[in-house]
């Protein structure tokens, strides 16, 4: 009798543990398989770098972005020239130049210093050799320039150019040797052309600005390009708190095109604006200088928007107004 009932309660007991297995199993949810983890997928560089387009004697770099939508059929063509310790794709980044360009629809060429040429990077403004017509790094820039109008069909009467500091120095010197080239030019925080012949006397007019040479500021533009029949639109621009290129060389490339143009100082106009004073100067032929002075701005290019942390640039700062915006509706 006893031992019937311990065998009828062992088999009760085993009962009970094979259904709380069932019912765990049941109500236990199924492990996930784990998935492998998805490779990143390489993205295409935005900037896209062009090997062969002359004979580059300056040895610089060619980068340049093309909208794949909305391209016209003749686009307009925007060259920016970075300044000191900068990339073309920082620059980019910070200042969303190629995001105007998918939007507006222009092809974006961004010239490149190597390090083997300047260990800070910057364009050799200063070298004679490299700012003379048709040699060293403005020949380079020229061959980009025509380059980029083969491949993309570039209305050449749409092309238009903006640097910074050192990139601005080079802008005044591809002005000056090649006017006819360019429908508008914007210099930032830059240097007017001839200002300096090495890099120490380059350094000393950046800090404590520049004495306006004999002959007055338009002459080292006049001597090389005094047969040029037009000129391009000239928009320069500085900070009033520029630490490293002294507000008054913006006064002297001020003085430098009003000279190449013949416009008399005292007929310009001047306004005050919640971002600072703009001043700007008209000739009888149509040509015209704008000087933008920034308010409370150091050394950099202003955008009217802060920048999200991962494109932050620290010579493209937040400002009361956006130069890439203003110069879309300066050249239409």
């Amino acid at each position: 009798m006893k031992l019937g009932f311990a065998r009828a309660l062992s088999r009760a007991f085993k009962s009970q543990k094979r259904l709380a297995k069932l019912i765990v199993k049941v109500i236990k949810p199924k492990a996930r398989r784990r998935r492998p983890k998805a490779r990143p997928i390489a993205q295409k560089p935005l900037l896209v770098e062009i090997s062969a387009f002359g004979s580059n004697p300056g040895r610089l770099v060619m980068k340049i972005f093309v909208p794949s939508r909305r391209l016209p059929k003749n686009p307009a063509l925007v060259v920016v020239l970075h300044g000191c310790r900068q990339t073309p794709e920082s620059l980019d980044s910070a200042s969303s130049f190629s995001k105007l360009a998918k939007e507006r629809g222009f092809v974006l060429l961004y010239p490149e210093q190597r390090n083997a040429n300047n260990p800070q990077r910057c364009f050799n403004w200063f070298r004679p050799g490299a700012v003379a017509r048709d040699r060293g790094e403005v020949l380079s820039i020229r061959q980009m320039i025509d380059e980029a109008c083969r491949r993309h069909q570039i209305d050449r009467s749409r092309i238009f150019i903006a640097g910074l500091s050192a990139g601005g120095a080079m802008t005044a010197a591809l002005v000056a040797n090649y006017p006819a080239l360019f429908a508008g030019a914007a210099m930032i925080a830059g240097m007017p052309f001839g200002s300096s012949r090495d890099a120490m006397s380059a350094l000393h007019a950046m800090k404590s600005g520049v004495r306006e040479p004999a002959g007055g500021w338009g002459r080292p533009v006049t001597e090389i390009s005094g047969d040029a029949t037009s000129w391009p639109a000239i928009a320069i621009w500085h900070g009033d708190k520029d630490g490293t290129v002294n507000p008054l060389n913006a006064q002297a490339c001020v003085d430098q095109w009003l000279g190449v143009l013949r416009i008399a100082r005292d007929g310009g106009k001047n306004e005050q604006r919640v971002w600072g004073r703009l001043q700007t100067w008209k000739a009888p032929e149509g040509e015209t200088v704008s000087l933008y002075s920034i308010q409370d701005l150091g050394h950099g290019l202003p955008v009217g928007r802060r920048q999200p942390a991962e494109t932050r640039d620290p010579f493209v700062i937040p400002s009361g107004i956006s130069l890439p915006l203003e110069l879309m509706r300066l050249w239409g």
